[in-house]
């Protein structure tokens, strides 16, 4: 995990008017391996362990050993899911929330100074390496409002995070849902986001 992103990241209990505060134990590079992210308000603590943050609110059982999830293998996919951010370069955060995050690696090796927030359990298997942070999370996304460049969602499992999505990308930002279920384009516009692409299952929106 990237020393920077904690200035992002919000309670998932308490919600965005809370933040976490360090607790550092490793840090190499401005990465931190083994610490604690504690909250000011309800005292909780989440830990990270080999670079992986639980982003999850308690109550939460251990993490289960789930299967690695794979790097994106065609470069053509990580190259239009960059076209649909509309991210050409850095600096700056994109979250890929679920399956999506197996195009992390690919994605934070093509776009100069952004660092890619993989959300997804099944990354707790990857190493720690520059561009990529790894966090599981829940239930909504830990991140102050406004403060990301974009958001990647997949399937009919996004449609609880479609405004929490909304919420956390700035201005001049977008979200994207791939796969996506029926109501993302309208709960996105709801949300105060405006239509950029809603066709072959795929639908975008872009906060002004």
């Amino acid at each position: 995990m990237h020393l920077l992103l904690t200035d992002l990241l919000i309670c998932p209990r308490c919600g965005p008017a809370f933040g976490l505060i360090l607790l550092g134990e490793r840090i190499e590079d401005r990465r931190i391996l083994e610490g604690e992210l504690g909250c000011p308000n309800c005292r909780e603590r989440f830990p990270v362990r080999e670079g992986f943050g639980d982003l999850r609110a308690p109550p939460r059982e251990p993490l289960r050993r789930l299967p690695v999830l794979p790097d994106e293998a065609d470069p053509d996919r990580t190259t239009r899911l960059a076209a649909l951010l509309g991210v050409t370069r850095g600096p700056g955060h994109l979250v890929l929330v679920g399956r999506p995050a197996r195009h992390a690696r690919a994605l934070a090796a093509m776009l100069e100074e952004v660092e890619v927030v993989g959300v997804a359990p099944s990354l707790r298997g990857w190493g720690e390496e520059p561009g990529v942070s790894r966090v599981a999370a829940g239930p909504g996304l830990p991140f102050f409002s406004g403060r990301i460049r974009g958001v990647v969602l997949s399937g009919p499992g996004s449609e609880p995070l479609l405004d929490d999505a909304a919420r956390v990308v700035g201005p001049g930002s977008r979200v994207v849902v791939l796969d996506a279920p029926t109501e993302a384009r309208g709960r996105l516009e709801g949300a105060g986001l405006s239509p950029v692409l809603d066709e072959a299952g795929v639908v975008v929106g872009v906060r002004e």
